[in-house]
């Protein structure tokens, strides 16, 4: 046998502990590859959309391969602990230093070589499908067509045998640096009493207070100006959370005599601490990763929400076009083509106008936008939203207000316009958010008689807006007209159905980036929980073997599994969901707009499938432990 052969019977004999390293680095490369499809698929190579997209996925590369790093590297320094006596026994039969650091090299460059082509290879066989989810994701008005991903190719296979290779050189380091009485003795060696300090422990729960207690109180830009020192603040919480507030709080149930002694609580909370104190980093690590990818996602669906329900809010209407400069002829020219669209394309539709008039007060040197009763009426019930009734020198101010605006300006109690012959006195009965007009200041509702009472308006803008019952099926209409009246100085046109069509195109490139970054975040946080959980499966057979004999039945042995692993998965999943529930509360109080669906829904997603990995890997784990 070969040295080839021995590192690669190595790899085999121990592909249970190398399973999910190399599970996690296949898909890894597999999202990697899938990015870099994108980036050079031909389809995605004109328009500024599609641009913008491919230049997405270049950044999406650039930060799964960074993170595949940290990750990698950590997984690797996981498995060399869990083999330090083997390493050790094989330096005692002869193996040098040298062959030890070639055998460990051999076998990174072997999973890392059959990892990246699995990833590659399993990327081939799907992208026919994942080309055509990312076009319904997309919204693409062209389909992605199957191209030989050459580029994409090469790409992922230089730069991840680049990051085996490298991550090889790194392992190579740390054994190195062992010596043969500490490899020997392995996992063996006592561990002391774990210790928590009591300060510390309270600066935890001080610093997760302050962090938690800033972020839900600020509101506006004040949320900006907060996340970096909360974040910052969080953190070290996490930090003292899981390395000494848990080992206290571990203690201090030991020491529950009542609860101590209950059922197999002695066994529980036996190995707890050590569990709590070994694990600190890990589950600091875990939670942290969860939290990004909870609150990065959270916010890409938060605010896509957000953008997509404001723009259905202030566009109420099929069709709008707006002008204050062009000729009456040209206007009708350009109304007549809409409706000669709409026509053609078999679509009902209700033609409503207004025109708002810039009228100087009769005080100051300023001008209000104001708007006759019947017209705005008309708008309001094509809306659906409630009309306005006003009596004789009344008016109703209405102000625009959104998710990113102050909110409603003081009420104004009195109106004074410059009139044809005498100054008009108005009161003005209230204030109203209204979205219906091309107007982003306030503007006023009067009475009709009292319009031409008013002296020569310093400008006019004229509104026409389309009223279609199934706007939903316009998208190809306004498609056409869109082309044929772009936007321009002179006049606006908008298309609803068109415009939505284009803004959920630029956010399903978002969310599609956003997503597989948060999965790999998320897969990773489980891959570390997993690579943990099976470095202590020896001495956990060894330990329930012992304890076995002794009487301890098997439902007994489960439930003590069962609890440990639970603490194991979802305590940082829990202080992860906890996080991000706050940090997503915060971008709520920023745009003063609700996200408690949005919210819901990912976190809600996230834990329900740690959840179900727990379930799995719980009745593994145990089959596992019993088989000893």
């Amino acid at each position: 046998m070969t040295f080839r052969q021995f590192a690669f019977n190595n790899v085999l004999r121990n592909k249970r502990t190398y399973a999910a390293y190399f599970l996690s680095s296949a898909f890894s490369v597999l999202v990697f590859f899938v990015y870099a499809v994108f980036a050079f698929h031909p389809g995605l190579s004109g328009g500024s959309l599609q641009s913008s997209v491919a230049q997405g996925m270049h950044l999406a590369e650039g930060i799964i391969y960074v993170f595949s790093f940290f990750f990698v590297l950590y997984s690797m320094s996981a498995f060399l602990k869990s083999r330090k006596k083997e390493f050790g026994l094989l330096m005692m039969q002869g193996m040098t230093s040298f062959q030890l650091r070639l055998m460990v090299f051999l076998e990174n460059i072997l999973i890392g070589f059959f990892a990246t082509l699995s990833g590659i290879g399993v990327g081939l066989i799907s992208a026919k499908l994942i080309l055509m989810i990312a076009e319904n994701l997309l919204e693409l008005d062209e389909t992605l067509p199957f191209y030989l991903p050459i580029e994409a190719v090469l790409l992922t296979f230089g730069a991840f045998m680049l990051l085996f290779m490298t991550i090889s050189i790194f392992t190579v380091m740390i054994i190195r640096s062992k010596g043969l009485i500490e490899l020997i003795r392995g996992s063996d060696k006592p561990k002391p009493e774990p210790r928590a300090s009591v300060l510390l422990s309270l600066l935890a729960v001080l610093l997760l207070g302050v962090g938690y207690g800033v972020a839900l109180c600020v509101r506006g830009v004040l949320v900006v100006a907060a996340m970096i020192p909360v974040t910052i603040v969080v953190i070290i919480a996490t930090y003292f959370l899981f390395s000494q507030l848990s080992v206290y709080l571990v203690r201090f149930l030991r020491n529950r005599r009542h609860l101590f002694w209950r059922r197999t609580n002695m066994l529980l909370f036996s190995d707890l601490s050590y569990r709590m104190k070994d694990n600190a980093r890990m589950f600091f690590i875990v939670a942290i990763l969860s939290t990004v990818a909870f609150s990065a996602i959270g916010t890409l669906v938060g605010f896509k929400s957000m953008t997509t329900n404001m723009f259905l809010l202030e566009n109420p209407y099929a069709f709008e076009y707006t002008t204050s400069s062009l000729a009456s002829e040209t206007v009708e020219e350009h109304l007549g083509l809409i409706e000669q669209t709409l026509e053609a394309e078999g679509i009902g539709y209700r033609r409503l106008s207004g025109v708002i008039r810039l009228q100087p007060l009769a005080d100051a040197d300023e001008a209000v936008h104001v708007i006759g009763l019947s017209e705005f009426n008309a708008l309001a019930a094509a809306a659906g939203q409630q009309t306005v009734e006003l009596r004789d020198h009344e008016a109703l101010m209405l102000q625009y207000a959104n998710a990113l605006t102050a909110g409603l300006d003081e009420e104004v109690h009195q109106l004074q316009l410059s009139g044809s012959d005498s100054v008009v006195e108005l009161d003005v009965i209230g204030v109203r958010e209204s979205y219906l007009l091309p107007i982003y200041s306030k503007a006023f509702v009067l009475p009709d008689h009292l319009i031409g009472s008013l002296q020569e308006p310093q400008r006019t803008t004229s509104f026409y807006a389309y009223d279609v019952k199934e706007w939903r099926g316009t998208r190809e209409a306004g498609k056409q007209l869109s082309e044929v009246l772009p936007r321009s100085a002179e006049y606006s046109f908008l298309a609803l159905a068109h415009e939505l069509h284009l803004l959920n195109q630029g956010f399903g490139a978002i969310l599609f980036v956003g997503f597989f970054i948060g999965a790999v975040f998320f897969v990773a946080a489980g891959s570390f929980l997993y690579f943990r959980l099976y470095t202590d499966l020896d001495e956990d057979k060894r330990k329930f073997k012992a304890i076995m004999k002794l009487g301890l039945t098997d439902g007994e042995l489960s439930s003590v599994i069962t609890k440990q692993l639970a603490i194991l998965f979802l305590v940082p999943i829990g202080v992860a969901t906890v996080h991000g529930a706050v940090a997503l509360t915060a971008l709520q109080h920023m745009f003063s707009y609700s996200l408690v669906k949005e919210s819901a829904i990912v976190l809600g997603s996230f834990v329900l499938v740690q959840l179900i990995y727990f379930l799995l890997i719980r009745v593994r784990y145990i089959r596992q432990v019993r088989g000893a």
